[in-house]
C-alpha cells in the first residue's frame, strides 16, 4: 500500500475516506466531511482564519493534510526541490506526477532565466527537464527562449510561454494549474464552495422560463423566480406612418434604429431609445412596387431593400439617400438578401434558381446557381450561406473563393416560408406553411460540410443525416396558409423564439423547452414579421397587415429597471 495522507476526521488513502461517510441535506446528498472542509476553506478565503481553525478543532475535520499545506508553501516560496519531494505523497498516478514535476521545473527554469541566472537555468533544462522526456515541443521552445534572451531586453521566455513577469503571479498560475491535475479530494480546488453556490444559482436561472435580463439579483434565502414581467408583452408604441400593409420589420444591430418595409412601396427608418420612443428619420422611396424585405449592414451604415419590382436598392442610413440600384436580375423575382461581414458585399436570393453577389459600388461579383430561394442568411464570418427553398429544403452551403462550393441539405415536412439564423449561428429557425416553426441545429450540418470540403465522399443518406428538428413550436395547424410569416430569435442569450401569425397575434416561446409563454394581442391583421431588439432584450417590434408597426416593452422596463 502506498503512503497515506493523515486527516483529523477520517483516515485517507490518496484522498479517499475509508469510513462510512455521513450525509447532510434534505435529500442526504452532501458529504458532511467534505462540506466541513469546504467551509473551512471558505472561511480562510473570507479572512476568518481563526474561525476556520476553531471549526477544524471542534469538528475534528482537517481542511487539508499537512503535506498539502507544506506543498503549497513550498511552491509559493520557490522551494522547488522540497515541493518535488512531496509530489509522490499527493498522487499515486505516475503520469500526473510526471506532468506536475515538469510544470514545477518549468517554473524554476523560467524564474532562473528572468533573474539572469543562466547557470541554474541551463542545469535545470539539461539535467532536470530534459531527462523527463515529455513535452519535447515545449522543451525546444524553452531552450530557444534562453538562446534569444540576450537579444531582447524584455525576457522572451515570459512572452512566449504565458508565465507572468511577476514571480508571485506566475507561482499563483502554477498552483492553479497543479490543482487542475492533482486529486481534488487532496487539494481542494480554489473557491470550491463559492463555485458550487454559483452553479446552483445559475441552474435556478436556467430553469426559469421567463428569465430575460443581464441585470438581476439572486438571494441565497429563496429560489430565483422571474415572471412574465421580463418579457416584452406591454404594447408601448403604435407606428402608423405606412399607408398599406407592413411586410417586414427589423432592428439595426445597434438596437438604436428600426426599419420597416411596406406594400405601400416605401421603407421607413426610425430612431428608438431604450424605452422604444420612436422618431421617424427617413422615408425610403423609390421602388415602384411593394417592398417585401430589408436588411441592415453589419455596421448599420447601409440598408438593403428588396422590392416586388425585382429591384434591390442600397440606401445610406445617415442620409436616407439611395446609393445604388441593382437590376442585373431584372427578370427574376427577388426574395431576400444577406450581408457579408465587411458591410461592403452582399448576396441577393431569387426564386428563379439564382443568387447574386454584389458590392456596394454596384458591381456584380459572382453568380451562384441554386434552387428556388425563399429566404437566405450568411454566417457571421461570411463563409456559409443558409437557404430555404420552395423544394422543402434547408440548404447549407460553404462559399469558397474558387467557386467550388459544397452543400448539405435538410428535408422539411412542409413548404418553408421563411428562416432566421440565431445570433451565434448555432440554430436555424424555419417557418413552415403548416403554421409550425422548426428549430434545427447547425453544428452537425457544418461537420458534414467540413467532411465534404476535405474530399470525403458521402452518400445521399449521410448528407441528410439530420432528420429531426431540435424543437417544434406550433400555432394553428388547422389554418390554411396564405402569407409569408417571419419569426426571430431574441431576448437574453437568444433564449426565446417569437413569431407573427395569421391569427393577428405575436407568439413567444422559450427556445429550449418549447413552452408557449405569451400571445400578444393588439394587431387587427396578420402579423407578418417580428424583430427582437438585439441589444435590449426587453423590446420587441411587430409588423402587420393592419398597416402598423407595434413596439412592445417588458413591464419591468417601464417600472424603471435597467433594460440591457
Amino acid at each position: 500500500m502506498g503512503p497515506q495522507l493523515a486527516s483529523a476526521g477520517a483516515p485517507m488513502s490518496n484522498g479517499v475516506h475509508h469510513e462510512t461517510p455521513e450525509f447532510l441535506g434534505p435529500r442526504q446528498l452532501i458529504n458532511r466531511h467534505e462540506y466541513i472542509r469546504l467551509l473551512e476553506q471558505s472561511l480562510h478565503r473570507l479572512g476568518f482564519s481563526e474561525a476556520a481553525q476553531r471549526l477544524e478543532q471542534d469538528s475534528g475535520v482537517q481542511m487539508q493534510p499537512d503535506t498539502v499545506t507544506q506543498f503549497q508553501e513550498d511552491i509559493f516560496g520557490g522551494r522547488w526541490d522540497a515541493a518535488l519531494q512531496l509530489l509522490p505523497k499527493l498522487t499515486f498516478d505516475s503520469d500526473i506526477a510526471l506532468q506536475a514535476q515538469f510544470m514545477i521545473l518549468q517554473q524554476k527554469y523560467a524564474e532562473a532565466v528572468e533573474a539572469n541566472d543562466i547557470r541554474t537555468a541551463l542545469h535545470c533544462l539539461r539535467k532536470e527537464l530534459a531527462p523527463l522526456k515529455i513535452n519535447e515541443t515545449q522543451l525546444r521552445k524553452l531552450a530557444g527562449c534562453l538562446l534569444r534572451q540576450h537579444d531582447d531586453p524584455v525576457n522572451p521566455l515570459i512572452k512566449d510561454s504565458e508565465w507572468g513577469v511577476l514571480e508571485e503571479c506566475s507561482r499563483a498560475q502554477l498552483m492553479w494549474a497543479l490543482q487542475q491535475r492533482l486529486p481534488p479530494s487532496v487539494m481542494i480546488p480554489d473557491s470550491r464552495l463559492e463555485a458550487l453556490v454559483e452553479q446552483a444559482l445559475e441552474s435556478q436561472v436556467a430553469r426559469c422560463p421567463y428569465h430575460n435580463t443581464q441585470h438581476f439579483r439572486i438571494s441565497l434565502f429563496s429560489n430565483y423566480q422571474a415572471g412574465i414581467e421580463q418579457l416584452p408583452t406591454q404594447p408601448h408604441q403604435i407606428l402608423d406612418n405606412h399607408r398599406d400593409e407592413v411586410w417586414h420589420v427589423q432592428f439595426s444591430h445597434s438596437g438604436t434604429m428600426l426599419a420597416s418595409a411596406s406594400k405601400d412601396t416605401t421603407a421607413l427608418i426610425w430612431r428608438v431609445d431604450s424605452l422604444g420612443e420612436p422618431m421617424l428619420m427617413h422615408t425610403l422611396a423609390g421602388h415602384e412596387k411593394a417592398v417585401a424585405f430589408l436588411t441592415w449592414s453589419p455596421d448599420d451604415t447601409r440598408i438593403l431593400t428588396c422590392g416586388a419590382d425585382n429591384e434591390v436598392r442600397l440606401w445610406n442610413t445617415d442620409s436616407g439617400c439611395c446609393a445604388q440600384v441593382y437590376k442585373q436580375h431584372q427578370n427574376q423575382n427577388v426574395s431576400s438578401s444577406a450581408w457579408m461581414p465587411d458591410s461592403r458585399r452582399f448576396v441577393v436570393g431569387t426564386v428563379d434558381r439564382m443568387a447574386f453577389m454584389y458590392d456596394v459600388e454596384g458591381a456584380l461579383i459572382r453568380k451562384i446557381k441554386l434552387l428556388r430561394i425563399n429566404d437566405l442568411a450568411l454566417t457571421r464570418d461570411g463563409t456559409v450561406m443558409v437557404m430555404v427553398t420552395q423544394e422543402k429544403l434547408i440548404k447549407v452551403q460553404r462559399l469558397s473563393s474558387d467557386g467550388k462550393d459544397v452543400a448539405v441539405t435538410v428535408v422539411e415536412s412542409a413548404p418553408i416560408m421563411s428562416m432566421a439564423l440565431s445570433p451565434d449561428n448555432s440554430f436555424i429557425l424555419v417557418n413552415l406553411a403548416s403554421h409550425t416553426i422548426h428549430l434545427w441545429p447547425v453544428e452537425p450540418l457544418l461537420r458534414q460540410l467540413d467532411a465534404l470540403h476535405s474530399g470525403h465522399t458521402m452518400s445521399e443518406e449521410a448528407l441528410r443525416a439530420v432528420k429531426e428538428p431540435a424543437m417544434e413550436y406550433r400555432m394553428d395547424p388547422n389554418r390554411q396558409p396564405r402569407f409569408i410569416i417571419r419569426s426571430c430569435f431574441g431576448g437574453s442569450n437568444a433564449a426565446f423564439v417569437a413569431s407573427g401569425s395569421e391569427d393577428c397575434r405575436v407568439h413567444i416561446w422559450h427556445r429550449d423547452s418549447g413552452d408557449l409563454l405569451a400571445q400578444l394581442e393588439g394587431h387587427s391583421g396578420t402579423v407578418n414579421s417580428v424583430s427582437w431588439n438585439p441589444t435590449n432584450p426587453l423590446m420587441l417590434a411587430s409588423a402587420s397587415d393592419d398597416k402598423t408597426v407595434r413596439i412592445w416593452i417588458a413591464p419591468m422596463a417601464l417600472d424603471g429597471h435597467p433594460v440591457t
